[in-house]
């Protein structure tokens, strides 16, 4: 994986297409409002479709090909805003009996893994671990404070990857607003028009595609950095999620305002992935915490980038 190949291989594509027919056929948005209304019940909604389709077969850090099925599947899972943290256990370490891997930060570390009974590791941004040993009561899109037994400092090669692969989860969730809102002003109606045909509707999703496109370009740097084993690989993931909130922000915020009061129903899907990615954009850190954090790694040099 060292030469720079802005794209995901073919193969990696295809497991992407079929994670999406797999998801919609299992229930599509169905399936993460019936996971709201019961918890306990999301591994038993989602987890055969993820073992069905090989999901835990691919092995993310050490195999070039199975780190990008590994960002083809969260970006699936982040369509259909899933109710399962299948980048977190994607990301699970290899040398800990654990079935996934949260990244944490702050007094009072939290993860969406409410109603899960699976066990899970965790990890700060210095690399310190620790396993789930018990959680909190559980918040809205299931997130939950965890209770934690500390392991050891061994985790600094653990952090990127688990930073980046649920920017790829978020970046599901902007594809599928982006696509919900091109159909919802193709057909809405003002002055006898359609939306889509007014100009300054025309501009805000420009800049709604401009913020998803240029994401989708520095999630595959991302990625790229870290399968290449590059020692900036986790300045990389920082910026790759500083970015990804960022442009979360301008997405979600464009797509309600050309929805109007109906994306805020739940009879709306933009409704739930809006919802859905609130964890996405706020753990382990917000937008002005993940800045001090890169800000404060890179200092003077600011990033390697292609032409180090």
């Amino acid at each position: 994986m060292s030469e720079m190949i802005l794209d995901l291989s073919e193969d990696a594509k295809e497991f992407g297409r079929q994670a999406l027919r797999a998801f919609e056929s299992a229930g599509g948005d169905q399936l993460v409002q019936d996971a709201e209304a019961k918890p306990e019940a999301r591994e038993s909604l989602v987890g055969p479709v993820l073992a069905g389709l090989g999901a835990w077969e691919l092995d993310p850090r050490s195999d070039a090909d199975g780190l990008e099925a590994a960002a083809a599947l969260c970006r699936s899972a982040g369509y259909w805003a899933l109710p399962y943290p299948v980048a977190e256990r994607l990301a699970a370490p290899s040398d800990l009996d654990v079935d996934g891997l949260v990244v944490i930060a702050g007094a009072r570390p939290a993860g969406v893994l409410a109603g899960l009974e699976s066990s899970w590791a965790a990890v700060t941004l210095g690399g310190a671990r620790s396993t789930v040993t018990g959680l909190g009561a559980a918040g809205p899109a299931f997130v939950a404070e965890l209770e934690l037994s500390s392991v050891d400092d061994a985790g600094a090669n653990d952090v990127a990857l688990g930073l980046a692969l649920p920017c790829w989860t978020l970046l599901g969730m902007m594809d599928r607003a982006i696509e919900l809102t091109i159909a919802h002003i193709s057909l809405r109606k003002q002055f006898g028009q359609t939306l889509s045909s007014f100009q300054g509707v025309q501009f805000q999703l420009t800049d709604a595609e401009v913020e998803r496109s240029g994401l989708d370009i520095l999630a595959k740097y991302a990625l790229w950095s870290i399968g290449s084993g590059k020692p900036e690989a986790l300045n990389d993931a920082l910026a790759l999620r500083m970015s990804a909130i960022e442009a979360a922000e301008v997405i979600f915020r464009v797509c309600h305002q050309l929805h109007g009061a109906v994306g805020f129903c739940d009879e709306t899907a933009l409704s739930w992935l809006s919802r859905y990615s609130q964890p996405l954009r706020r753990l382990p850190l917000g937008l002005s915490a993940t800045r001090d954090e890169l800000t404060r790694r890179v200092g003077g040099d600011g990033l390697s980038g292609l032409f180090a």
